[in-house]
């Protein structure tokens, strides 16, 4: 283990214990390096490695800030809460529809048969089954969209297949364009890739074209990463104008694109942008947030010539699916069970937009219909990082903008609230809360 990660370690066991606290700022680099004897350049990496740990946010000019979720003191049972716990956890983005394991348990029950399990514990190629192939197929479909069986492939779960897809895209050293804003674990992805993110500006219709040209004139784009449905943090949705606009592009580019629609079942029914680029453009979906976390697979769309490519970078990096997740996917499709989860797990998340239109009126939240998440810009002079531990301080966690910014430094004064995984009369009230806490004067800001 490296000098830096000893030093993060030790970083890390003073926000667990208390000793540095929510909210609190860490000395600049150059201060601390000082202090430890240490580089400059050492310093730097603390703070990053603090910073994928999830342990610290910053933004450029502003300082480094402890996180809102403290760590549980050794010794005391994972149940257990305790004194500045988080007790109601917004930062979770899964949504879980009622009955959902009543719903779920007749179906896997005869995969326990003997000789049904038997063939389930079997190792699954990156192609799947044909079983598979048709029926995510069918649940992947769209009025105008209907994915060839043959160009289906499966990962242990959705962020391996954008792992899969970029592997097999990108060389170390090259660049992918992406929203300013975006998932945080491509970031992660990224860096562990060796590849370099370019944070592409947007507006009210989604990615701007012109944005994508820009940058691919600069210096070549190997890839696109876009989340055009139900985006990943503001929910917004590109519709058809817009998506035609890219595919024209991407078309004249020549440059491949990785469209993630893990949140479009969420949604009214509406192509990708696969259905105007197929001959580019890779889906990547799943069921975590259709189904469940726990039990879950990634489901991959590629481009005919590509299927072996990304196949192979499947099994070489070790993100093949589950035989027995993708036995039990085949069954919830086919029995109709996923499509009631779906349904149900709509209404769940338009009344959860109402109790946050309700409890945040008045707020520049941002939203839609169907999102089990929102983006709220904050009122001055609240910060992210501030706001995030003033809501910590009240039991519950949010995620500070900053989580999802590509360029540091460029992101408004925001927080995603995920409104899917508590219980409706926990969110309503931890909404009233934040709703109070975000109308305090800036001198009373900080306080219980």
């Amino acid at each position: 283990m490296g000098d830096y990660r000893r030093i993060a370690d030790r970083i890390a066991d003073d926000i667990a214990s208390g000793r540095l606290k929510p909210g609190q700022r860490l000395p600049p680099q150059r201060a601390f390096a000082r202090r430890r004897g240490i580089a400059s350049s050492t310093a730097g990496r603390v703070y990053g490695e603090l910073v994928r740990r999830g342990l610290v946010v910053g933004e450029v000019g502003r300082g480094t800030f402890v996180r809102a979720a403290p760590e549980r003191p050794a010794g005391r049972a994972l149940a257990e809460p305790g004194p500045g716990d988080a007790l109601v956890n917004l930062e979770l983005n899964y949504p879980s529809a009622p009955g959902q394991p009543e719903l779920l348990a007749p179906v896997l029950a005869p995969l326990l048969r003997p000789d049904v399990l038997a063939e389930a514990l079997l190792p699954a190629a990156a192609t799947g089954t044909e079983p598979a192939r048709e029926a995510v197929a069918a649940l992947l479909a769209t009025p105008g969209w209907r994915p060839a069986p043959d160009r289906l492939l499966f990962t242990g779960n959705a962020r391996q297949a954008i792992a899969a897809v970029l592997a097999s895209l990108v060389r170390p050293g090259g660049r992918v364009g992406v929203e300013q804003l975006t998932y945080p674990l491509v970031k992660e992805i990224a860096a562990r890739l060796g590849i370099t993110l370019v944070p592409l500006a947007g507006d009210a219709a989604g990615l701007l074209p012109e944005a994508v040209a820009a940058a691919h004139r600069s210096a070549p784009l190997s890839a696109l990463y876009v989340q055009p449905t139900l985006h990943n943090p503001t929910s917004l949705t590109t519709g058809r104008p817009r998506l035609l606009q890219l595919a024209q592009l991407v078309h004249d580019l020549n440059l491949p694109v990785v469209e993630d629609r893990i949140w479009s079942f969420l949604h009214e029914p509406g192509d990708p942008l696969a259905a105007h680029a197929p001959a580019l453009t890779h889906v990547v979906d799943g069921l975590s947030k259709r189904v469940a976390p726990g039990l879950t697979a990634g489901f991959l769309v590629v481009p005919p010539h590509r299927v072996g490519a990304v196949a192979e970078a499947v099994r070489s990096g070790g993100w093949s699916a589950g035989r027995f997740a993708l036995e039990a996917a085949v069954r919830w499709a086919g029995e109709g069970v996923v499509a009631r989860l779906v349904a149900a797990k709509r209404a769940d998340a338009a009344r959860r937009q109402r109790i946050l239109a309700e409890e945040l009126a008045g707020f520049a939240v941002r939203s839609e219909p169907g999102a089990c998440f929102a983006w709220w810009e904050l009122p001055a002079p609240w910060r992210a990082d501030t706001f995030t531990a003033a809501a910590a301080a009240h039991g519950i966690a949010v995620t500070p903008g900053p989580a999802f910014a590509v360029a540091p430094g460029h992101t408004p004064d925001a927080v995603r609230l995920g409104l899917g995984s508590v219980p409706e009369a926990d969110l309503r009230r931890a909404l009233r809360t934040l709703a109070h806490v975000a109308a305090r004067r800036a001198g009373d800001r900080t306080g219980p």
